[in-house]
């Protein structure tokens, strides 16, 4: 498991994005100003909001549901922009065009693998859904057979459990040249392009920590973590740096102290099964007849010290009774992790799936309004 700094990628350690977007001597517009502004602001706000109240809600659902919503409209939000710029496709750079539908596949490429390993995790909850079936205790305490069959379930979930996609792997590098991309981006000479760049940059910023983020908490590996640099001239500097340095050190922080870190609500469930499949350990027939065996050699014993066998069998009783209730104790908290974490997967793969739409939809307007305008200089040519 990697340290609390093993395995850290830093970008953006050279040169002053600022000018690379909007260079000295730069002037914008009152009106392109105010856009511009009323873009970062709202990232900002956005950014703040997503600072957890309390740093071990990082690796939860909930916030991570929370900030794939908050990447969610800090892309649609540049739908927005472009459309208040009154933009037209003929003033866009051709690189940036390249390097915009180039990022955009990799970044539905990125989606996928996150949905994939949701799913994957959701349709492990048919193994835990089997178990709380068979060791139902509203019509009668499981036999010993349910509670085998139950306790080999556990044992493959478990099994199942600690296995990680391989497709998650590939995040790392795609992000890494997302950050490398950052820097290679230029436009015409035009204050919207540049106004635009900017608003671009910021939001590929966001989208790089996030997904980041998502990519360690899935796979549990810390080294999937970048620290990103930017420059203190944006409006959502201090707010994005302040987020960043808090979820990561939180994340590395954990991943350190532990072997194995996961998800929240996922590490809940895990020990609520190890402890049910530790319950159900010693139901097979070679310990059922050891624990037989056991107990008459105890029933003996306390006969011999004066008890009588009503005593013992209301005895036996009351052991019987605590290990039941043990057990349905279990079974209940068990119940209740995985439900809390079914609804957390639910919502979060919609969110995600909601987030792949709004790259595709977007992507899907770039290539549409190429072919009208292609088409149209193909036209005035003849």
């Amino acid at each position: 498991m990697s340290q609390a700094h093993d395995g850290q990628r830093t970008f953006f350690p050279f040169g002053n994005p600022f000018r690379i977007i909007l260079p000295k001597g730069s002037h914008l517009s009152p009106d392109l100003r105010a856009l511009l502004n009323s873009f970062e602001q709202t990232l900002a706000e956005s950014l703040k909001k997503l600072k957890p109240k309390d740093t071990l809600d990082v690796l939860s659902l909930s916030w991570m549901r929370h900030a794939m919503e908050s990447l969610s409209e800090a892309h649609t939000n540049i739908k927005t922009l472009i459309t208040d710029l009154q933009f037209p496709i003929s003033d866009w750079d051709e690189k940036w065009i390249d390097i915009y539908l180039d990022s955009t596949i990799k970044l539905l490429d990125i989606c996928i693998a996150f949905s994939s390993e949701l799913s994957r995790l959701d349709q492990g909850q048919l193994l835990l859904r089997y178990v709380l079936h068979v060791l139902d205790f509203s019509s009668a305490c499981p036999s010993s057979e349910q509670l085998k069959q139950a306790n080999a379930s556990l044992h493959d979930w478990m099994k199942e459990f600690s296995s990680k996609s391989p497709k998650l792997e590939n995040c790392s590098s795609i992000l890494q040249s997302f950050a490398q991309t950052l820097y290679l981006t230029k436009v015409k000479n035009s204050a919207k392009g540049k106004v635009l760049m900017r608003a671009l940059y910021g939001v590929m910023v966001m989208t790089i920590f996030v997904c980041g983020v998502f990519a360690a908490a899935l796979s549990g590996c810390s080294a999937l973590l970048m620290d990103l640099h930017v420059s203190d001239k944006f409006l959502w500097t201090e707010a994005f740096s302040d987020l960043q340095g808090v979820v990561n050190e939180e994340i590395r922080s954990q991943f350190s102290s532990r072997k194995v870190t996961i998800l929240k609500e996922l590490d809940a469930v895990e020990k609520y099964a190890e402890r049910l499949h530790a319950l159900t350990s010693c139901v097979n027939d070679k310990d059922e007849t050891l624990l037989q065996s056991s107990w008459r050699k105890e029933e003996t014993l306390l006969q011999s010290n004066g008890f009588k066998h009503e005593e013992i069998g209301t005895l036996a009783k009351i052991i019987d009774q605590e290990k039941r209730e043990r057990l349905q104790e279990s079974v209940s908290n068990l119940a209740e992790g995985t439900q809390r974490l079914t609804d957390g997967l639910d919502l979060l793969s919609k969110q995600v799936r909601d987030f792949f739409q709004i790259v595709l939809t977007g992507r899907d307007a770039l290539l549409s309004n190429l072919r009208v305008s292609n088409a149209t200089q193909e036209s005035s040519v003849d």
